[in-house]
């Protein structure tokens, strides 16, 4: 009753109360909150420009330490789901020139999501990457992001000219948003077609980057030794093409893991039931080392879990490390594993650190 979504209120609230199911109190307890947060606000308080909040913009917004704080937030939620060979990240010196081609390139306002603020910049991947190598050569690729046609042969032509590629592909707001769901987790139209055309014709394995907020099932790229890397970037905001740019040329490692779900819904969904073949999972445990413990000490007792990591390799960067916890024995449906647990490790090139988690049980 405290949120109208749509015009659901509009429309059933009187017959509710009319048939008894909702009573006046109810929507006085609502109103009341409401009214509550909007007072304090100061929304009657005369106009709004003369209040406290009311003249702030974009000299107030887009300090440089919003902005850097923009990037950062951006750069840790990037996620490396493949790097054969160590492909990425790309050396300026070695990248005399990059092709860049994609529906997903040339934008800025798809970083954005929805429901978003006016951004103090937009620069997409394409601007982004411009800013490492000269010799840089664009194609969309396909008609738009839904990909209903696509000039694949043009594509490859501009992919056989360049040292490396990199391709933008994924959603955009045509996919998924309020009132539009998709049929399936495939990339829509014949983004397919396009990436692996342009892997198979380019000089070396090619850099795959995805903008999306919803899953999408890659695995046709994850097996093909054509396609070297593959970034998961969501919809990163308005310093994603940076921060993609960024990562792809090693001013910043990855270090972001694909988020959990934490749905407890049917056995089956989420990594808390999923007993399958993963694309790409939410974690992996390196190391773990515990103290053992009675059932009947664990009614009530702290337990310490140490967690040995190692960066293995030759760029700092920081870690997410997280614990999960495995009921043995556990009877038919319940959970596989559930995450208790986590940290970020910071560690430089080469170094090793343990560090504990320590949990409550009872």
């Amino acid at each position: 009753m405290d949120v109208n979504c749509g015009s659901y209120l509009k429309n059933y609230t009187k017959s509710a109360v009319e048939q008894k199911k909702l009573s006046i109190s109810d929507i006085d307890r609502a109103l009341h909150n409401l009214f509550s947060v909007r007072m304090r606000l100061g929304l009657f308080n005369g106009n709004p420009r003369n209040l406290l909040f009311g003249n702030i913009g974009a000299n107030q917004v887009c300090t440089k330490e919003h902005q850097d704080l923009a990037l950062e937030a951006t750069q840790s939620c990037i996620v490396l789901l493949k790097n054969s060979n160590k492909l990425l990240p790309l050396k300026m010196t070695n990248t005399p020139s990059l092709a860049i081609i994609g529906p997903n390139a040339n934008v800025s306002h798809t970083l954005l999501r929805n429901y978003e603020g006016p951004p103090c910049k937009k620069i997409s991947p394409l601007q982004a990457l411009q800013g490492y190598v000269r010799d840089t050569m664009y194609h969309q690729g396909c008609n738009a992001v839904n990909c209903s046609t696509a000039d694949i042969e043009k594509a490859v032509e501009v992919a056989k000219k360049a040292d490396y590629v990199v391709l933008v592909m994924g959603l955009d707001q045509g996919q998924e948003r309020e009132y539009q769901d998709r049929d399936d987790l495939l990339l829509p139209g014949m983004q397919q077609s396009l990436i692996e055309s342009v892997a198979r014709a380019a000089k070396r394995a090619v850099v795959l980057a995805l903008l999306c907020g919803g899953p999408v099932d890659v695995s046709f790229a994850k097996g093909n030794p054509k396609i070297g890397g593959i970034l998961w970037a969501g919809y990163p905001g308005e310093s994603g093409g940076i921060a993609l740019a960024e990562i792809i040329f090693g001013d910043h490692k990855p270090d972001m893991r694909m988020r959990p779900d934490p749905s407890s819904g049917y056995p089956g969904r989420t990594y808390r039931f999923y007993k399958g073949e993963k694309v790409s999972s939410l974690a992996t445990i390196l190391a773990t080392q515990n103290t053992p413990t009675s059932k009947e000490t664990c009614k009530k007792a702290k337990i310490s879990a140490i967690v040995g990591v190692k960066n293995d390799r030759e760029m700092d960067g920081k870690h997410p490390v997280l614990l999960f916890v495995r009921q043995e024995g556990a009877r038919k449906g319940s959970t596989v594993k559930q995450l208790i647990g986590f940290n970020s490790v910071g560690l430089k090139a080469g170094e090793r650190a343990e560090f504990g988690f320590e949990l409550k049980t009872g």
